[in-house]
C-alpha cells in the first residue's frame, strides 16, 4: 500500500503536498464560507460562481497547459506556480483582514487562482511519473489522493474553528505558509534520481497530436465522459455540505467544516484501497460511478445531521475510488511523451464542467432545497455508469458468463484490460467474480 514512500523524492513530495493540501482545504473552506455568509445572505449561486471562476480556466487553457507540462522542466514549473498561488492567498488574506473585501474581489482572486491552477494541475499530475518507476505510478497516484483527502480531514475542520476564533482573513494568511513547505520539498529533491521523461518536440501540431491521441483511445474517452458528468453535477461537495449544514440543519461554520472532514474519511479510505491494487481497471471506474450515485441518493434522504454525516463517508469512498482509478488508468495507459497533454484533457474535463454544474446545482439548492441538489449528483453517477456499461456491452467488451459447475457462477471480463496487459507486458488475467466484487465493493449480478 505504501511502497512509493520507499523512494526519497516521493517521500519529499508526499510530505510537502500534505502540508500544502491542508492549507488549500483551509482556504477553500474559508473562501466559500465568506461568500456564503459574509458577502451574501446564504446565496448558493454565488458560491457556485466562485467555484466556476476557480475551475473554469482549466477548460479554457487546455490547449496550452498540457503542452507546457510536456515541454518544460516540470519541477521548475511547479515551483513557479506554487509561488504564484501563495501570493494570491496573501492578497486575499490581506483584503479580508483589512475589512475591505467585496464579492467581486473574491471573484477576481478565484479567477486568478484558477488560471495558475490550470497550468499547475497537468504538470503536477504528470510529475508523479518522474518520482517513481512506471510500475509504481498507480500506487503513487493513489497515495497522492490519500494525501489530498487526508488533508481534507484536517483543513476544513481547522478552518471552521479558526474562522470562529480569529476570522476568515487569517485563514488565508496561514495558507501562505503552507506553500513554503511544497517549495522546500521541490527544492530538496535529488534531481539525478528523477525518472527520465520525454519532452514534446518544438514543432507545429503538438497540441493537435494530444487531442488526436485521446480521440484514438475509446476507453479513455469513456472515462472522460464519466468524469465529466460526475465532475460537473456530482462533485460540488462544497455546495452540498454548506447548504445542508446551514439551511437544512441550521448549524454554523464548525459543523460545515466537520462535515467536510467526515466526507474526507471515506475519501481517504477509497484512496488507500486503490493504492493496494496492482493496476487500475475500467470495471472499477464504472461500478464506482454507479455506487456514487446510489450513495448520494441515500445522503439526500437522511433525516438527521448524524445520519447525513454517516452517509457522507460512503459518498467520499465511492467518489475517491472512482477518481483515483480513473486518474491512474489514464496515466498508466497513455504514451509517456503525451502524458502531460492527456492529463491536461483529463483535468480540464474533471474541472471544466464546474462553470456549468456549480451554478446550476446552486440554483437547484436555492429553489428546491439542498436535498434536491444531492439528487442531481445521484442522477449524474447513475447516468454516467449506465452510459459506460452500454458502451462496454455494445462494443462487446463486457461479458457475463454463467458456469453451472463452478462455485462462483459469474465472471466479468473487460477485453480492454486484456489489451492493456499486452501493451504493458503484463500477463493476461481474467477478472474472477470474487475479485470483481472485491474491487467494485460488491456488485450483485442477477441470474439469467
Amino acid at each position: 500500500m505504501f511502497r512509493s514512500l520507499g523512494v526519497v523524492n516521493y517521500r519529499l513530495w508526499f510530505a510537502g503536498a500534505l502540508v500544502s493540501n491542508v492549507g488549500t482545504w483551509m482556504q477553500r473552506t474559508a473562501q466559500d464560507w465568506v461568500v456564503l455568509t459574509e458577502l451574501t445572505d446564504h446565496d448558493a449561486v454565488a458560491v457556485g460562481i466562485t467555484m466556476a471562476l476557480q475551475f473554469g480556466p482549466q477548460l479554457l487553457l487546455l490547449p496550452i497547459s498540457g503542452l507546457i507540462a510536456d515541454r518544460v522542466d516540470r519541477r521548475r514549473l511547479l515551483m513557479i506556480t506554487q509561488s504564484a498561488m501563495g501570493l494570491l492567498a496573501l492578497g486575499l488574506g490581506l483584503i479580508m483582514v483589512l475589512g475591505v473585501a467585496e464579492l467581486w474581489q473574491v471573484y477576481a482572486f478565484a479567477l486568478g487562482l484558477g488560471v495558475v491552477s490550470a497550468i499547475d494541475a497537468p504538470a503536477r499530475q504528470a510529475f508523479v511519473s518522474e518520482l517513481v518507476t512506471e510500475r509504481s505510478i498507480p500506487n503513487a497516484v493513489a497515495l497522492n489522493s490519500a494525501s489530498f483527502n487526508g488533508a481534507r480531514l484536517i483543513g476544513p475542520a481547522l478552518a471552521g474553528v479558526l474562522i470562529a476564533a480569529i476570522g476568515s482573513g487569517w485563514v488565508f494568511l496561514l495558507n501562505v505558509a503552507t506553500f513554503v513547505a511544497m517549495l522546500v520539498a521541490l527544492k530538496a529533491m535529488h534531481i539525478k534520481n528523477l525518472q527520465p521523461s520525454q519532452r514534446a518536440p518544438r514543432e507545429r501540431g503538438q497540441i493537435r497530436a494530444g487531442f488526436r491521441y485521446v480521440g484514438s483511445r475509446p476507453d479513455i474517452v469513456v472515462i472522460l465522459v464519466i468524469v465529466f458528468i460526475i465532475g460537473t453535477f456530482g462533485l460540488n461537495f462544497t455546495i452540498f455540505t454548506a447548504t445542508m449544514a446551514t439551511v437544512e440543519f441550521g448549524q454554523g461554520s464548525s459543523t460545515y467544516g466537520a462535515l467536510s472532514s467526515i466526507l474526507a474519511v471515506g475519501s481517504v479510505t477509497g484512496a488507500l484501497l486503490a493504492a493496494r491494487r496492482d493496476r487500475p481497471r475500467m470495471a472499477v471506474v464504472i461500478f464506482s460511478s454507479l455506487a456514487f450515485g446510489l450513495a448520494c441518493l441515500t445522503a439526500a434522504v437522511m433525516p438527521t445531521l448524524w445520519s447525513f454525516a454517516f452517509s457522507l463517508v460512503v459518498v467520499g469512498l465511492c467518489s475517491m475510488t472512482l477518481l483515483t482509478s480513473a486518474n491512474a488508468y489514464v496515466q498508466t495507459t497513455s504514451t509517456p511523451a503525451l502524458r502531460g497533454r492527456v492529463m491536461a484533457v483529463y483535468m480540464a474535463i474533471l474541472a471544466g464542467g464546474t462553470p456549468v454544474g456549480a451554478p446550476l446545482v446552486g440554483w437547484v439548492s436555492n429553489t428546491f432545497g439542498p436535498r434536491w441538489a444531492l439528487g442531481v449528483a445521484a442522477a449524474a453517477g447513475i447516468i454516467a455508469g449506465a452510459i459506460a456499461l452500454t458502451w462496454m456491452y455494445v462494443s462487446r467488451h463486457l461479458r457475463l458468463r454463467f458456469d453451472r459447475d463452478a462455485t462462483a457462477h459469474f465472471s466479468l471480463r473487460y477485453d480492454g484490460d486484456r489489451r492493456d496487459d499486452d501493451q504493458r507486458g503484463n500477463p493476461r488475467a481474467e477478472v474472477s467474480p470474487a475479485a470483481a466484487a472485491a474491487e467494485v465493493s460488491a456488485a450483485t449480478v442477477a441470474r439469467g
